[in-house]
């Protein structure tokens, strides 16, 4: 089985100022079945999150204590039930200092993978559900929600422990709209952020650029599309981009000329992976704008192909029309002269 590990506890705040209520469950070793299941699913909307961030834990183990239980758990000096019980004891005292209201389910999942282990801290939310129980009464009731995930993080225990030496071996998910129990997540798993997204992502879109611009022309095009399709595979994974990985996949019959490329023309970090944000990165292969009651997208590839633009008149000529918008015009065209 996958899950060496998992725990789960119910906490709600519904009465800023009293005391958080918390209830968990047993500590479950190598669970399977629907277990797995639920994991699965919660990894899958982790991987597909936009926005993540990532970085290491707190060095101040006095207001970020979990890293310190989490590494007694791995040199098994204490149990991961002990472990647990210390974590859920600080939530429900950070949220008993919150004051909004929150109510969900905090769970723990230590996952061995083939090549590596990984502990997951989520929170798993609830949607309301209508049935009708055994008397043919309708009732509400609350179900987990398998389609949103707001607050997560991944702990990848090679890389934090290992002989790697990894700077960032956290990655956080911290939806928009959380609040205040969301800062507190954060504080319960200690996180801090070690990596400038908007910066890695510049430096990911102008390596590739520039080596795109000293290929043959036919060929340009093809490496954007490349890279594009690399970056986005790895975010569907949840993994950054590695520059070698990276590198072989632009060219296989030259695996290491983008790689030496880069490091001569781009600021890499020394562990020579990046994590660009894949929806920024789209626009190696899209060009889009919109404002004064127009939005225009097209690839890249039909620039002079398909779409002219003319620099001296400001003037964008589209050719070979998708057939939807040529109906959509034609119709309005038809009814305008009616």
């Amino acid at each position: 089985m996958a899950i060496k590990h998992l725990r789960t506890a119910f906490a709600s705040q519904y009465q800023p100022g009293q005391a958080a209520r918390l209830n968990s469950g047993e500590a479950l070793q190598e669970p399977g079945g629907d277990y797995e299941a639920l994991h699965k699913q919660m990894k899958r909307l982790f991987n597909s999150k936009p926005g993540k961030k990532y970085g290491r834990f707190s060095e101040d183990l006095g207001e970020c204590p979990f890293s310190s239980w989490l590494k007694d758990y791995r040199e098994d000096k204490q149990s991961f039930g002990a472990m647990t019980d210390r974590l859920f004891g600080q939530w429900q005292e950070l949220l008993t200092g919150c004051q909004e209201e929150f109510d969900g389910h905090l769970m723990i999942v230590h996952e061995a993978l083939a090549d590596a282990e990984v502990v997951y801290l989520l929170i798993v939310e609830t949607d309301s559900a209508m049935r009708f129980d055994g008397n043919q009464v309708l009732d509400a009731t609350d179900v987990l929600s398998l389609s949103r995930l707001n607050l997560a993080v991944r702990i990848e225990l090679d890389d934090w422990l290992g002989e790697s030496g990894s700077e960032n071996y956290l990655t956080l998910v911290h939806g928009r709209g959380t609040g205040e129990p969301g800062e507190l997540f954060i504080r319960l798993c200690g996180f801090t952020n070690n990596v400038d997204v908007e910066k890695e992502t510049m430096t990911f879109l102008d390596a590739v650029e520039a080596f795109a611009k000293t290929s043959e022309p036919e060929k340009a095009g093809e490496v954007r599309s490349r890279a594009y399709e690399f970056c986005k595979e790895q975010h569907a994974l949840g993994e950054p981009v590695e520059i070698e990985a990276l590198s072989g996949y632009l060219d296989e019959s030259e695996p290491q000329r983008f790689k030496e490329f880069a490091s001569q023309n781009a600021e890499l970090p020394e562990t020579g992976v990046l994590h660009p944000d894949h929806r920024k990165v789209k626009k190696l292969v899209r060009i889009a704008g919109s404002g004064g009651g127009m939005s225009v997208s097209f690839s890249s590839d039909l620039v002079n192909q398909a779409v002219y633009y003319d620099r001296d008149k400001d003037a964008l000529t589209i050719t070979r029309l998708p057939k939807a918008l040529r109906e959509q015009l034609q119709r309005y065209l038809e009814a305008r002269e009616e």
